[in-house]
């Protein structure tokens, strides 16, 4: 029997990457040698040590969201916690749950709840645009049937880091419950479950935390988690009885992802290895500010200020000039070894670059060589943005 197995081209990037372009892409992201070494290795879910790795991964994960006694952790075998945890927690008759939108991944949990039939207020604001305290608060007061309040961490439509602490803080005075979608700043940015007053978080394993996707978590007050027995929405998204399971036999319901874990296991450990959470912001604001400085001396405008881009990723404004052609310069710098991606700014022509993943200064370089290299080749001399 014959085999025929996918081999990757040949890119004209900068080496280090196996053959396969540097993802500066919004997720997920290039990871280490070593997390692509633990995929290599089969485990069964009712192994011994794989049980162990259960627990493990439930420990840590909650100590990196600040997490306490107060808390635990579940782990989803399946990438969409958004959902395990809209449908989980959302109120489903009478009351609402309030979703503070600005951007692409607002919208999406919006969707969410509406296809789950939960009733929903949305708190909208401009691509790019952070909301205030002062503007939840009214929104709280102007709709007493709100009981939850949805705000994700990053909006990586623009690249936006939101005031989790200052919602937060709001929310609890209001007495609601107070959800994050931490899914593109996990790991890096720093998020407390006690000090930020969140109820629920929920974020994966395949941006800041370098990993692979395949599986997500939820970090919540227990409280909550036991008021949630036998009411699942759907039995696959039953978050108490995963964590059930997982608390008394560090098993799952289903098959769950096993080379997903096992390779977040191995990026968890370098994370700990680089310094933890502030030292990986650190390598990747600078990545950031690298990228900006370089990408505005070619002439692209930034959607943001830099006091409001975060180091995640960055959104720039597409050039006015004619012969510029996104789809064919993200072609042309894949051919060089650096995979970005398309805008997604609801009135506005963009692409984003991210910041995450393991690269660094001399990855940010190359590629903005690569970058400068594709707009000779398309002639583009006009960099000034078209008009919204």
């Amino acid at each position: 029997m014959t085999n025929t197995y996918y081999v990757a081209p040949r890119f004209k990037g900068p080496p280090g990457q196996d053959d396969m372009p540097y993802i500066l892409a919004v997720g997920p992201v290039t990871t280490s040698r070593a997390v692509k070494i633990a995929l290599l290795a089969d485990h069964a879910p009712e192994d011994r040590e794989f049980r162990a790795l259960t627990g493990d991964l439930r420990r840590d994960l909650k100590r990196l969201a600040g997490g306490d006694a107060r808390h635990e952790c579940v782990l989803v075998p399946c990438a969409s916690a958004a959902e395990s945890a809209l449908g989980f927690f959302a109120p489903a008759k009478r009351k609402k749950t309030l979703v503070i939108s600005n951007g692409r991944d607002g919208e999406r949990a919006a969707a969410t709840l509406a296809a789950l039939e939960r009733p929903v207020a949305i708190l909208e604001k401009p691509d790019g645009v952070a909301p205030t305290a002062d503007e939840v608060a009214a929104a709280l007061e102007a709709d007493h049937d709100i009981t939850h309040v949805w705000l994700c961490h990053c909006e990586t439509s623009s690249g936006l880091i939101n005031p989790v602490g200052e919602i937060g803080k709001l929310v609890k005075e209001r007495g609601k419950t107070f959800m994050v979608d931490a899914s593109a700043t996990f790991g890096a940015m720093p998020v407390d479950m006690g000090g930020d007053h969140i109820d629920v978080l929920i974020a994966g394993p395949e941006k800041c935390l370098e990993s692979i996707p395949g599986c997500s978590f939820v970090v919540l007050r227990r409280e909550l988690l036991i008021a949630g027995a036998g009411k699942p929405h759907a039995l696959s998204h039953d978050l108490h009885a995963q964590w059930s399971q997982q608390e008394s036999s560090g098993t799952f319901r289903t098959t769950p992802p096993t080379h997903s874990f096992v390779a977040l296991r191995q990026a968890l450990r370098e994370l700990e290895a680089e310094g933890g959470i502030g030292m990986r912001r650190a390598r990747y604001q600078r990545n950031a500010e690298d990228l900006i400085t370089r990408m505005r001396a070619m002439g692209f405008v930034p959607l943001l200020a830099d006091t409001d881009a975060g180091p995640i990723l960055q959104t720039f404004l597409a050039p006015r000039d004619k012969k510029f052609d996104f789809a064919a310069m993200q072609e042309s710098l894949r051919q060089r070894g650096f995979l970005i991606s398309a805008g997604e700014l609801a009135k506005r022509p963009s692409f984003r670059a991210s910041c995450i993943g393991q690269i660094d200064h001399k990855v940010v370089k190359a590629f903005s060589v690569a970058m400068e290299d594709v707009l000779k080749e398309q002639d583009v001399q006009e960099f000034t943005p078209p008009d919204a």
